[in-house]
């Protein structure tokens, strides 16, 4: 997203709310016109941290709220109206993660150009509906097509990205920007040209909000569970790509990785399919420690984990890749997997970050990871 600087002399002037404006210093401002509210505030990563900021009201009746110079970075944000929380009516921006909305702005100069679009060859996003044998009902998911696609008659590699819980297929392409960070790593020679499939891990709907055929069967939140059922139908998945695409079908054209929820997929799913995957990457989730050191879950897919481990090793491996921020509410989970293939020999990549459990963290975990495949 493009967000135009506008001095704050000509907002200040001005008797009307305007779009955000990213200034000479990298802080941004924000204006609304709410004239009989009696208070306005920003809550979300414009406001530091997740906090709440007042936003000032002017004699017109237009509310503001300049932040901080910022980072290079995409922001996500709410305007809180007399504590109605909305999003924000002057930015046409906005994106959507499980059943909430968002407002957000790039502030561009660094890693922020790499999640906007650029003068350089795009790929596609194709929004697909594939037949789940295993679930009864046809899904929709994502898929990416580098520059060129179309044309070449090549055989790609693929890239399966899991989103994490209360996510579905449209987040990494949202709150994600895969297809932005795709093309400019591609125009840059720094990744592979790959597809990137983006499944639906919320086993219990059909597709994201508004979406589903009908009232659909719609969950804001993963219905798996953990109850093994994306693992288990992930055949239909990975059938209908190699059927319907250009791919490379053998272990070394294929990768799988996933955010929290999605990085618990990730693991299990390339667990349970032996010798289909060359590269795996966890971010910020890995399996539940509880379960998996005495196999508690009676479930057969998740049973004898140790073992399955030692088999996916065995087999070999190009790439398995960890990646945590320090403040991570599941760092003790990356712990344990780590310190349990430290104890077997076994090699991985360590990528451990400030923050959190956050997009800002899985943003650049998938533009490190997708830099070493496939090579």
């Amino acid at each position: 997203m493009t967000v135009l600087a506008i001095g704050l002399t000509a907002a200040a002037q001005n008797t009307r709310a305007l779009p955000p404006q990213i200034n000479d210093d990298n802080s941004v401002t924000l204006t609304i016109k709410a004239p009989d509210a009696q208070a306005v505030q920003v809550v979300g990563e414009l406001s530091s941290g997740q906090a709440t900021k007042d936003m000032v009201r002017d004699t017109s009746g237009i509310w503001s709220y300049t932040t901080s110079p910022l980072e290079s970075e995409m922001y996500y944000y709410l305007i809180k109206i007399d504590g109605v929380s909305v999003t924000d009516p002057m930015n046409s921006a906005c994106i959507i993660d499980g059943g909430s909305h968002y407002s957000y702005v790039i502030v561009p100069g660094g890693v922020g150009d790499l999640y906007t679009p650029q003068q350089v060859p795009h790929g596609s996003v194709h929004k697909v509906w594939y037949t789940s044998k295993g679930l009864g009902y046809d899904r929709r998911m994502a898929i990416y097509t580098p520059p060129g696609y179309e044309q070449s008659g090549k055989k790609y590699p693929v890239l399966y990205l899991l989103h994490g819980s209360g996510g579905n297929e449209e987040s990494w392409l949202t709150f994600g920007r895969t297809a932005q960070i795709m093309d400019n790593l591609l125009s840059q020679g720094k990744v592979e040209p790959m597809i990137v499939v983006m499944t639906s891990g919320a086993t219990k709907s059909q597709a994201a909000p508004g979406e589903c055929p009908g009232a659909g069967l719609y969950s804001p939140v993963s219905g798996s569970s953990y109850d093994t059922s994306y693992e288990v139908q992930f055949k239909d998945v990975l059938d209908y790509v190699e059927s319907s695409f250009r791919v490379i079908r053998k272990k070394s054209g294929r990768a799988i990785a996933g955010l929290s929820m999605g990085g618990e997929q990730a693991f299990q799913t390339a667990l349970n399919y032996p010798d289909t995957f060359d590269y795996v990457g966890i971010f910020s989730g890995v399996p539940r420690v509880r379960e998996i050191k005495g196999n508690e879950l009676k479930v057969e897919i998740y049973q004898n984990t140790l073992e399955k481990i030692d088999r996916e090793f065995r087999d070999g491996l190009k790439l398995y890749y960890i990646a945590v921020g320090v403040k991570d509410s599941l760092y003790g989970n990356s712990k344990w997997l780590r310190e349990t293939l430290d104890a077997k020999g076994y090699p991985y990549f360590y990528n451990e970050s400030e923050g959190g459990h956050s997009w800002r963290n899985w943003r650049l975990y998938l533009t490190d990871f997708t830099q070493k495949l496939f090579k």
